[in-house]
């Protein structure tokens, strides 16, 4: 081909890529994100099982209304197609009882897990990155929690200030949780601080806070999601124990509040017929906890770069 026929051809003019919108990127995560959920079947039923329990807690009581009202004539009757779970000492249905006691139970543990969660994240990084004398006296401290009678010094505590409030019985559950976590990311953040990238953040003069918070921890986002999944489910254990024993006088609508009135007050063990009555919130917190823990397989393959590269 001679130059004269080269150049009586039309230049090929490279097509312009317009750049993505934050929203389409934003789009494409939620799409991969769903994807490596699922698939783990195990880990995404739990995470719809969660989903759905979570919106009936705190969607379905504005389309369940709670009776109010005592029906003599219906004091534990026995499961029905009206009536899935029976009725209560007063003769009220129970399914209303536990779709309004979940958002309780499920904001103590939220609350609580958070707290517990923070204080052991970012005491344990700090302390296992700076080391010497603060990390000295942190893991002290951390190690006379841990031998201290968890369940006991709750009680003794629940004894003394009878929390009203469930803000405040979280509060107390995630002041009093956070040591194993926090000998936990202690660990990791040992071996962490010691890899390379983590030294040429120190020669370049970046400040502890600024390797900590951006360079340590995003690389165990998913062992402390995880951790705080985990962290979710014993302090709802927790907190069921305590109001279940009449240990924390707080009032309202809880899953724990009515396997308390349903065992302890009310006779419900000694009638056949209040099953549904005792078992309701029973089998409830079964399922929510074991729908958590499920949901952890799911959550493990997303943070986890091994397990998701196949993906």
């Amino acid at each position: 081909m001679n130059r004269t026929q080269a150049a009586g051809r039309p230049a090929v003019v490279a097509p312009i890529v317009q750049p993505r919108s934050g929203l389409a990127h934003s789009l494409d995560n939620i799409r991969d994100t769903f994807r490596m959920l699922r698939r783990n079947r195990a880990g995404f039923m739990g995470f719809c099982l969660a989903v759905v329990m979570i919106v009936i807690s705190f969607i379905g009581p504005f389309f369940v209304p709670l009776d109010t009202e005592n029906h003599l004539d219906k004091i534990y009757a026995p499961p029905s197609w009206d009536l899935p779970l029976g009725t209560d000492y007063a003769g009220r249905s129970v399914v209303p009882l536990v779709v309004h006691g979940g958002s309780q139970a499920m904001a103590v543990g939220l609350l609580a897990a958070t707290i517990s969660t923070l204080i052991a994240v970012l005491l344990g990084a700090f302390s296992a990155y700076i080391g010497g004398r603060t990390d000295a006296i942190i893991t002290a401290v951390a190690d006379v929690f841990l031998t201290l009678p968890l369940f006991i010094v709750l009680a003794v505590i629940a004894a003394i200030y009878k929390p009203q409030t469930v803000f405040f019985l979280a509060v107390i559950l995630g002041l009093l949780t956070w040591p194993a976590l926090l000998r936990a990311v202690r660990a990791q953040v040992l071996s962490i601080k010691e890899r390379d990238y983590i030294e040429a953040a120190r020669s370049l003069g970046l400040r502890p806070t600024h390797i900590v918070l951006n360079e340590i921890l995003p690389n165990m986002a998913g062992y402390i999601i995880i951790s705080f999944v985990f962290s979710i489910t014993a302090a709802m254990l927790l907190q069921v124990n305590l109001v279940a024993l009449g240990l924390v006088p707080i009032s309202g609508n809880n899953w724990a509040i009515t396997i308390y009135q349903a065992a302890f007050q009310k006779g419900a063990l000694y009638n056949p017929n209040s099953t549904g009555y005792i078992m309701g919130p029973v089998v409830a917190i079964v399922l929510f906890q074991f729908a958590l823990v499920t949901m952890t397989r799911s959550l493990e393959e997303i943070f986890n770069p091994r397990l998701r590269g196949n993906l």
